[in-house]
């Protein structure tokens, strides 16, 4: 098998470029779905398709080329795009002709979907030159907006019964308030998502991350994993086109990944006390839920 190159700016690790790290169980949280209640990791992938020993080593994102349909490394997310209906719907949520939604496979969050484009001629370009298109732009906003009420609705459909702002909702509606009670909006489930693409792409296909803000995952094991969605790493599809003198065109200079951790919720600095914070977030998603 082919060796995958090292780039210390990928946010993920060698493992889950490769296809090899650990992969949740039934009981793991994660998964979004349309008419279907599975868990994400309920059902296996479908096999993948098999590639000659002898294939060279992958391109890094930041050199892509032209898709070589062998999807493996970090051609990974293209069998998706490739053939969407080949997977069960506790990966692939929905899509279309212009794109593809799925459950991450290693979910860093509660809820983790990515969005992927199936343009030809843009997908497998870096974020900042394929957003350059104003057309493809607006079509991946628009895209990504559909994908943000969906994964809200899952968080909603989760987790409402803690929510404070959800019981006041209801009991207006269930006639508990007397009559004439203004009736309270509701809990905004989108307000806290992270949404956007990583700075330094460590897949090769484009791909924007939809997630909840809570971080409570068997998956998010590395400092890195935090890091990446929790600093400007992180950058929202409504943020661009990017000016030309963005910081976050230079990840690797502003060395967003090796950033002391810092509690998205509560603001908490646990310097590089990474099993502390992994604690503390199961704090703060206990009480974030209770909002």
């Amino acid at each position: 098998m082919a060796t995958i190159d090292s780039d210390p700016e990928d946010a993920i690790t060698k493992e889950e470029i490769a296809g090899t790290a650990f992969t949740p169980g039934d009981s793991a949280a994660g998964s979004v779905s349309q008419g279907t209640k599975r868990n994400a990791f309920a059902e296996l992938m479908a096999p993948k398709i098999k590639v000659p020993r002898e294939e060279p080593p992958r391109t890094l994102a930041s050199t892509r080329g032209p898709t070589t349909r062998t999807f493996q490394d970090r051609d990974g997310l293209g069998a998706y795009t490739h053939d969407p209906a080949a997977f069960p719907a506790s990966r692939v949520i929905y899509h279309t002709a212009d794109f593809v939604v799925i459950n991450d496979m290693w979910p860093k969050s509660t809820v983790h979907t990515l969005l992927l484009p199936r343009s030809p001629e843009l997908s497998r370009q870096h974020p900042f030159d394929a957003f350059e298109d104003a057309g493809f732009l607006a079509a991946v906003q628009a895209e990504t907006l559909k994908l943000k009420r969906l994964v809200a609705k899952e968080l909603q459909r989760r987790y409402s019964r803690f929510s404070a702002q959800e019981r006041e909702r209801e009991a207006v509606l269930d006639g508990e308030r007397e009559d004439g009670a203004e009736l309270p909006p509701g809990r905004d489930w989108s307000h806290d998502l992270l949404v956007g693409v990583h700075a330094h792409p460590s897949m090769n296909d484009l791909h924007v991350h939809v997630l909840a803000p809570d971080m409570v995952s068997e998956c998010m094991r590395h400092r890195k994993h935090y890091n990446s969605f929790n600093t400007p790493f992180l950058i929202d599809v409504a943020d661009f086109p990017l000016a030309k003198d963005d910081p976050r065109r230079h990840p690797g200079k502003a060395e967003y990944l090796h950033r002391d951790l810092v509690c998205w919720r509560c603001g908490k600095d646990f310097g590089n006390k990474f099993k502390q914070l992994k604690e503390h977030l199961v704090e703060e998603f206990e009480q974030w839920k209770k909002e």
